[in-house]
């Protein structure tokens, strides 16, 4: 048995194989239930048959053969050589009497005798006869002047058990021919059901053989059906982050060569005046000032690259935070970087799970953004009311053109080409709003200056005294 287990189970076969294997296996044994059962079925039909023949014959000969025991009621022996039945009697003192001029009789054994001494019911079993032939034996009770006495009659077996041999034989044939048959439709309706799933296999050992993202081909409606869309949903998926990945690495190669270069040029200029002390008095001063505005500029596009490169989703473990503490963190940065701006600022309470890190960079990018073009002497207006933040300058505003791409990364429109940046703050701004469950919109403000707008689920009244802590989740949504 653990051999046949072995066979059906072991992990190294092909699973189609142990499917055919299964299959072939549960229809044969469905189909020896079914031989067995048919089989018993016809013998316990053949022996009641023969019971009941040779218990009819009885009733029917006793009353004759009791008024003359001796010579069996005086019944031709070729009667009952015809009719295949032994006659034999049996007295409740085992005194036997058996049938005139016949060779053959039964050995009696004690169903037959009890059956004479109780001279109720009848007994049917299979015996032999005085040659050892098989024989179906029927006692039935005899009384003769108070005497009492069993008929019993037999009837060899020989025909009956040609009858159960050949339907056997029978069963056994056609079942094993169904039990192949099982088996060879087992084997294709595996290989057939295997189909997609080697189509599938062939698909990854394609990919990672060429490296190439190919999808493949799906039809049906099934689990396997169900797999391969998946599969070709996994690999779209995979294809935009490698995508993403490329174009990030060759907009990173790009604006990292401007400022190292730069830095790289001023840096040969210092080291040649060491030498030959070419350069005026003052331009010293001046390229270490450029090269520390260079510096602060890389420090910044790495920091913007870093963030870029992080997983597209929020930390596993946000916490509850006021949005106006973050916005006013961010606030008190950006003021110092633009002296002269006057600020409108209008902040109601929003509560929300998030990460504090992640939306303060967020805030204080959009906020630098306006501070970049806004005019020395302009105002920004920054209002949080509702789940709705908006800050909009009076600087030149966004072109119609530009609004559909501000926020991919690197982008800058031809007027920002000439400010610093790096081309990724409002590319970060969308991945950590969209990350917290919001969107961010820009256009132009009612002043002519740039706008945006950001949406963030939240709720006016802090989340402990809304929710219990084993029902914090995130994002919050109200």
């Amino acid at each position: 048995m653990s051999r046949l287990r072995s066979f059906f189970f072991a992990a190294n076969r092909p699973l189609q194989d142990r499917l055919a294997a299964l299959i072939a296996s549960a229809v044969a044994a469905a189909v020896a239930v079914t031989g067995i059962a048919a089989y018993a079925m016809t013998l316990l039909t053949a022996y009641n048959q023969l019971d009941n023949e040779l218990v009819d014959v009885a009733s029917l000969t006793s009353g004759t053969v009791s008024e003359d025991l001796d010579n069996m009621g005086g019944i031709d022996t070729t009667t009952w050589r015809a009719a295949n039945v032994i006659i034999m009697l049996i007295r409740a003192d085992t005194h036997q009497i058996t049938q005139p001029n016949r060779q053959v009789s039964l050995v009696l054994g004690p169903d037959e005798l009890a059956v004479a001494r109780t001279s109720q019911g009848y007994s049917s079993r299979t015996g032999v006869d005085s040659n050892g032939v098989p024989t179906r034996i029927v006692a039935v009770p005899l009384v003769n002047q108070d005497e009492h006495w069993a008929l019993v009659l037999g009837r060899p077996l020989s025909s009956t058990s040609a009858m159960l041999q050949t339907t056997g034989l029978s069963l056994l044939l056609f079942g094993g021919l169904g039990a192949a048959g099982a088996a060879a439709a087992g084997y294709v309706i595996a290989k057939s059901g295997m189909a997609p799933i080697r189509h599938l296999s062939d698909a990854v050992l394609n990919i990672t053989a060429t490296n190439k993202l190919t999808p493949i081909d799906v039809t049906g409606d099934d689990e396997v059906a169900d797999l391969g869309r998946s599969f070709n949903q996994m690999l779209a998926a995979l294809g935009n982050s490698r995508e993403r990945q490329k174009r990030l690495i060759a907009d990173a190669g790009h604006e990292l060569r401007t400022p190292l270069t730069s830095m790289r040029t001023n840096v040969e200029l210092l080291v040649a005046d060491e030498r030959q002390h070419m350069l005026p008095e003052g331009a010293r001063a001046e390229i270490l000032r450029d090269v520390a505005a260079q510096l602060g500029e890389f420090t910044q596009l790495v920091g913007d690259l870093v963030q870029l490169s992080r997983e597209e989703t929020v930390e596993a473990a946000p916490e509850p935070v006021d949005l106006r503490d973050i916005i006013e963190s961010s606030l008190a940065r950006v003021k110092r970087r633009g002296p002269g701006i006057t600020w409108d600022v209008t902040l109601e309470p929003l509560y929300m799970m998030g990460e504090p890190d992640a939306l303060e960079r967020a805030f204080t990018n959009l906020l630098d953004n306006a501070v970049k073009f806004s005019p020395p002497d302009g105002t920004i207006t920054v209002e949080l009311v509702g789940d709705r933040f908006r800050v909009a300058d009076q600087g030149p505003g966004i072109a119609e053109e530009d609004l559909p791409h501000v926020f991919e990364r690197f982008y800058r429109s031809d007027h920002a080409r000439t400010t610093p940046g790096s081309g990724l703050g409002l590319s970060i701004v969308a991945q950590t709003i969209q990350a917290h469950g919001g969107w961010v919109k820009a256009g132009r403000a009612p002043g002519g200056g740039a706008e945006f707008i950001t949406r963030l689920p939240g709720s006016p009244v802090p989340l402990d005294e809304e929710l219990d802590d084993d029902e914090l989740d995130y994002p919050y949504t109200d």
